[in-house]
């Protein structure tokens, strides 16, 4: 079978081909371009095979184009890199590899193009097209990959065990791209990477957690973490989200199960917004649930505190998995503490002020938190999903009336500490958070404006009970 290649890429295949018969090295486009030009996937990666010296091939092309591009060379892994008209173009020699039990760093030789595509990890990424005169555009495909590409079929090229020993962090892959692709894994393949789940010990944190988050950017992630729990990496990685799954039924009363409305809720999500943190967040918001479950006859099932002991539980999550520490790390963790704020506000007559606190301790997250919110709603009960969503619509107008008439949007009281130390020329202490928050309070509850004027005043009415006079008086420079 012969590859179309469209025109504009086929100057650069062809001076490729020229190059390597200069070098006595043929080449091959292989790997993920391949696949995807022939899904009709959008690409920009070229990855060429070369049976000889890639360095050597990258820095020849690279002298034949103008302007000549730079060759980024990785001698370590024998590779090099070049980009022209958009696409970035990597050289490698064709290997063979040979792997250790208790590591997926492998020794490496020269090899054939056969040895090469016999260390791919699928099927349909060991295809390879020839650049080649004579075999220009031939498709070599030794593994069926092109009909698995039609079938929707991830295999891997050799016995599972093998493929996944050699590189555990391809279990991860297949489910990714099953995920991605909406294909499915053939069936000895999956088990193939449930009886060889434990090898994805040996690979790093960082590596588990790019590909998580690859699942975690797809249209509908559900279907990568079904395969996850299924197949057994989950608990290895993530065990605080397998543990969702289950139902318990006791006296007649039983819970949902909290692994698919989680996986529920992702999806909702992923409807809603392309934030990898707020998905994050979506993926964690129930994991207090299982430490918090209990059962009482007259109430059934409950798990109070599961929202903050969740967001306490997520701290140690990203440090397992080597993410973020900082403000995404935060900000998740006030997505998981704060999803049942909301809700709550809906099925009662609440205050201005209790509308107020949601906003202020929200802050500039408060839409990303509505919609995770929104998300949660899963009931199939069309009496209750309309009733939800009306009452989040009328919170949503509430909170906008608030705002409006209090400004209340990213909040901050008017007296500051470095106020309330000047006027009373007292340093850093207690005290002074003491007055502040008080000022703070009574904005929130609606006992004065939030003004600078009141504000002010209650600031010397606060420290007065401390036993503080004011030094010096209300200023407009202050």
């Amino acid at each position: 079978m012969i590859f179309s290649i469209q025109q504009h890429e086929r100057n650069i295949f062809e001076l490729i081909g020229k190059c390597a018969r200069e070098v006595n090295a043929p080449a091959y486009v292989v790997g993920g371009y391949v696949r995807d030009r022939l899904l009709g996937r959008p690409t920009k990666d070229i990855d060429v095979v070369c049976v000889g010296d890639g360095i050597v091939l990258a820095e020849k092309v690279a002298s034949k184009l103008y302007p000549s591009p730079k060759v980024v060379v990785y001698k370590r892994f024998g590779t090099a890199m070049l980009r022209h008209e958009g696409n970035e173009i990597e050289f490698v020699g064709a290997r063979r590899e040979s792997y250790h039990a208790d590591s997926r760093k492998p020794d490496v030789e020269a090899g054939t193009l056969e040895d090469d595509q016999n260390r791919r990890d699928f099927t349909i990424n060991a295809l390879a097209v020839s650049l080649n005169e004579g075999t220009f555009g031939q498709i070599i495909d030794p593994f069926g990959g092109l009909e698995h590409l039609e079938r929707k079929i991830i295999k891997t090229p050799l016995e599972p065990g093998q493929t996944f020993s050699d590189d555990p962090l391809r279990m991860l892959r297949a489910i990714r791209f099953a995920n991605q692709l909406g294909f499915s894994i053939e069936k000895k393949t999956f088990e193939g990477i449930h009886k060889y789940r434990n090898r994805l010990n040996i690979i790093s944190k960082e590596r588990i957690a790019g590909e998580v988050e690859k699942i975690l950017m797809c249209p509908q992630p559900s279907i990568g973490f079904n395969l996850l729990y299924d197949s057994g990496l989950l608990q290895l990685f993530l065990p605080e989200v397998a543990l969702l799954q289950g139902v318990e039924d006791r006296d007649g009363k039983g819970h949902k199960d909290n692994f698919y409305h989680t996986l529920e809720v992702l999806d909702n999500l992923c409807r809603k917004s392309n934030s990898i943190w707020l998905r994050w967040a979506a993926l964690l918001h129930d994991i207090g649930k299982p430490a918090t479950k209990k059962f009482s006859k007259e109430v059934g099932w409950t798990f109070h505190g599961h929202d903050w002991l969740g967001a306490n539980m997520v701290a140690k999550i990203f440090r397992n998995l080597r993410l973020s520490l900082g403000t995404d790390m935060e900000y998740v963790q006030k997505m998981v503490r704060m999803h049942l704020r909301p809700i709550s506000l809906t099925k009662e007559q609440v205050t201005d002020s209790a509308v107020r606190r949601l906003l202020y301790d929200a802050g500039p997250d408060i839409d990303d938190l509505m919609k995770l919110c929104e998300s949660d709603i899963t009931t199939k009960n069309p009496k209750k999903m309309a009733r939800y969503l009306e009452g989040y619509e009328w919170l949503k107008e509430r909170m906008s009336l608030v705002t409006e008439t209090d400004r209340m949007r990213l909040w901050q009281p008017p007296i500051t500490g470095e106020i309330i130390m000047q006027t009373f020329q007292i340093p850093p202490s207690r005290d002074v958070g003491v007055i502040k928050t008080a000022v703070r309070e009574a904005i929130l509850e609606g006992e004065i404006d939030n003004s600078y004027e009141q504000a002010f005043g209650r600031m010397l009415m606060e420290g007065a009970k401390l036993g503080f006079k004011p030094q010096i008086t209300q200023s407009s420079d202050l």
